[in-house]
């Protein structure tokens, strides 16, 4: 179901593109076109996070002929996928040390999605280089601040702030400098599914950044997780990576 979702959205992106897929659906004809870009929408399968469709269309957007600007809808945070605000933090700086930058490379979270209904909405742009710079990338370098972002929808706002505390009380030992926003959407902005979780990056002073994510169980599956487990785990989460 998200496979050919998938494929049907390589299809939009792209111009004379051949797929050819037997009827066991175990076999697939791939004939790449003529990557084209341009506007575009695609509805993603909710069974997967929109991070999924989002990391390749990262990949393969600066190299098409036409700037691409494309609404993905679907699910924007889930527990397999890496979310969208995880691509923001982390991909879009790796993306402008290749010196692809400007007004126009941006994600945009209009509407939160969470599982499994979703109703999430997210805009991503990405301006066309022709040539890539070269990059060194060598030396991680040490950690100079903590960002991040707790977000709820259809749940209580007060669950954002819970986690924020959570989480701080385990990194404030660590470093000074934290600041994790809370994001509560509401209305139509607030996607289909509740459900509440977390994303924090942490950021060296070379510009390295590291991620960690968490997001609540959805909604009719597994046990209730209480936010300030979660914000502890997501925290430990974080330092994990770091020490990797």
């Amino acid at each position: 179901d998200f496979e050919a979702s998938f494929i049907r959205l390589i299809d939009k992106v792209t111009n004379g593109s051949r797929i050819e897929i037997n009827q066991t659906g175990t076999t697939l004809y791939y004939q790449p076109g003529l990557l084209y870009g341009g506007s575009l929408e695609h509805d993603c399968s909710p069974s997967r996070g929109i991070g999924y469709y989002l990391e390749s269309l990262l990949c393969l957007a600066p190299f098409m002929k036409h700037p691409l600007k494309i609404v993905l809808r679907g699910v924007t945070n889930d527990q397999v996928d890496p979310s969208v605000d995880v691509l923001k933090a982390t991909a879009l700086p790796l993306l402008k040390k290749f010196g692809i930058d400007g007004e126009s490379l941006d994600i945009k979270i209009n509407r939160r999605g969470m599982p499994p209904k979703g109703g999430g909405e997210i805009l991503f742009a990405c301006p066309v280089r022709k040539v890539l710079q070269p990059v060194q990338f060598t030396d991680p370098g040490k950690i100079k601040r903590i960002r991040g972002t707790a977000y709820s929808v259809r749940v209580s706002p007060q669950m954002a702030n819970r986690m924020v505390e959570s989480a701080r009380s385990i990194l404030n030992k660590f470093l000074p400098d934290i600041y994790i926003y809370t994001d509560h959407m509401k209305g139509v902005s607030s996607g289909k599914s509740p459900g509440f979780g977390m994303c924090l990056t942490a950021e060296t002073i070379n510009g390295t950044i590291l991620s960690a994510e968490l997001a609540s169980n959805p909604q009719g599956q597994g046990v209730a997780v209480l936010p300030e487990e979660l914000g502890q785990n997501c925290a430990k989460l974080l330092l994990e990576e770091v020490y990797r």
